[in-house]
């Protein structure tokens, strides 16, 4: 697949690190554990890994509160630790991605702390401190995405300082060329120790309303949403000036080899696209949450598919998410069932595939007693449904009290009630969801249809969704079937070919012609003929 590069006709595989595997007995997931368990990942078949963030941190908002970023935090190991795993990750031919974390820093960060020395501190404008208001409260009305003001009062200086998370996450000033500079440099860091490619961290969110203007009043507002949604995102975020920065970041990268710009941005398509970046030299990739947030429901997702289609810019390269650390499981969201159908659908679409660590074996929320909650934003808005700790409790490797993720207390609690739901054990099992995922990727990269050809719409009836994927005279069809009851699928005259795939594992091999029986929670991969 030489015409295309790795980051468009591979897959990447995030892992959460706390959470993958747990090598020193101490309970919290570390870097050695994912070296550990690299062999895993060359059996299962992804081409890239992203490792959510491990730089040195109070762990505020468990690693996104960057302290240093130029280091690992000592939960996770040291860089020697990182160095290691990085070559043997290009060693087993993958390529190594790092969460980076640029909106905001932690306020332990040496450069928060000297900013808020005093007002005619040399990096005072490193960070956004603006005057209280008339009334002596915060300068505007804008609300912290884990609840309550956007701005903290700070006594020393007589200012306040935004933060559009937590308290202990003050957002950088990025319309200071001295922060861009800083920040470049922490890319070089990496890029200059082999890593491939980084996904940025809320990058939509990285220039704000030069006046730090209100922000309006939603009107569409109901009490059980969060507070967020009380008010139109229109000045804190998304800003025109934004895509510079980006085309800027872009640039570090591109004095590199093959490196790939991901952007983490929950924006509407018509939005989004912008993110590509004028000539396409913005993020090489500007994550595709699309469908993290549809209706699982055939003609919604075939004119979601369409649309975003539709959309790219010429030359734009797209991709698909059905899963994160911040989101409900699939298997959750969708059952069991279409867990295995949405597995054919994210690796069959075109474009580049993004896994969850745990959705291909099938995990899903894990219930998170009080007493040992750990996420930010459940301890800021309880009992909402925000909390992000069932998606992201420990890896469940085997059957045994841990998992075989650690020989200690894991940091969240273990899922036990699926013995089945292990790798161990769906190794062993050809017909479970791990070996479902790990034939599709095989399957993805044997057949250039599935991972660089072209999309072409089908049919969306009921519950069947049906596309097909094209390349060099390869001519496959998904068929994919959404709901709890068999339908059949008429094909064009004189149309045959053969299943290659079934999620349910029947009728492999089967020849078809004229139409095809899908079943309930089916989804098939048929090779047409010519």
């Amino acid at each position: 697949m030489s015409e295309t590069l790795w980051w468009q006709h591979g897959t990447i595989y995030q892992i959460y690190p706390r959470s993958f595997q747990d090598s020193n007995g101490d309970g919290i997931g570390d870097l050695e554990g994912i070296r550990q368990r690299l062999p895993y990942l060359t059996w299962l078949g992804v081409d890239a890994v992203w490792i959510s963030p491990f730089y040195p941190s109070p762990m505020a908002d468990f690693g996104y509160d960057v302290a240093d970023y130029c280091d690992v935090d000592p939960i996770f190991g040291t860089l020697e630790d990182i160095d290691r795993l990085s070559a043997d990750i290009h060693k087993a031919g993958m390529k190594l991605i790092l969460d980076f974390v640029p909106n905001h820093t932690s306020d332990r960060h040496p450069w928060f702390q000297e900013s808020r020395i005093s007002r005619d501190s040399p990096k005072r404008d490193w960070y956004i401190w603006r005057d209280p208001a008339p009334d002596g409260g915060p300068p505007n009305n804008w609300i912290s995405n884990f609840g309550g003001s956007a701005w903290q009062f700070d006594e020393a200086t007589g200012q306040y300082y935004y933060h559009a998370f937590l308290k202990e996450q003050p957002d950088l000033n990025w319309r200071n060329p001295e922060v861009r500079w800083a920040m470049h440099d922490a890319l070089r860091f990496w890029l200059d120790r082999g890593v491939d490619g980084f996904r940025v961290d809320v990058i939509w969110h990285l220039i704000k309303d030069a006046e730090l203007r209100d922000n309006p009043i939603n009107p569409a507002y109901e009490p059980h949403q969060r507070e967020l949604n009380r008010l139109l995102e229109v000045h804190s975020c998304d800003q025109p000036e934004v895509h510079e920065v980006i085309a800027e970041m872009r640039a570090v990268l591109e004095e590199y080899d093959e490196r790939v710009l991901i952007g983490e941005i929950y924006l509407p398509i018509e939005r989004l696209m912008a993110y590509y970046g004028n000539d396409l030299k913005g993020a090489h990739l500007p994550f595709n949450f699309q469908l993290l947030q549809s209706a699982w429901d055939a003609r919604h997702i075939d004119n979601l598919i369409r649309e975003y289609e539709a959309a790219l810019p010429e030359g734009g390269w797209p991709n698909w998410v059905l899963g994160n650390h911040d989101q409900a499981r699939i298997a959750d969201r969708l059952g069991p069932a279409q867990a295995r159908v949405a597995a054919l659908l994210l690796l069959t679409l075109r474009g580049t595939p993004t896994l969850y660590y745990g959705d291909e074996i099938g995990m899903v929320q894990v219930p998170i007693p009080p007493e040992r909650v750990q996420d930010p934003w459940e301890k800021n808005e309880p009992g909402l449904g925000f909390n992000r700790d069932p998606a992201r409790t420990p890896m469940q490797w085997d059957d045994s009290d841990h998992v075989g993720f650690s020989n200690a207390e894991p940091w969240l609690p273990v899922d036990h009630r699926a013995p089945e739901r292990n790798v161990a054990t769906q190794k062993q099992d050809h017909s479970s969801l791990l070996s479902l995922y790990q034939r599709l990727l095989e399957l993805r990269r044997e057949r250039k249809a599935l991972s660089i050809g072209r999309y072409v719409s089908v049919t969306a009836d009921g519950d069947i969704l049906a596309f097909r994927r094209e390349s060099d005279g390869e001519n496959l069809l998904i068929a994919l079937n959404l709901g709890g009851t068999a339908h059949r699928l008429m094909l064009d005259e004189g149309t045959t070919g053969r299943v290659l795939l079934s999620c349910l594992g029947r009728n492999e091999g089967a020849e078809i012609s004229g139409s095809v029986e899908i079943p309930a929670n089916e989804g098939l991969i048929i090779e047409l003929a010519d």
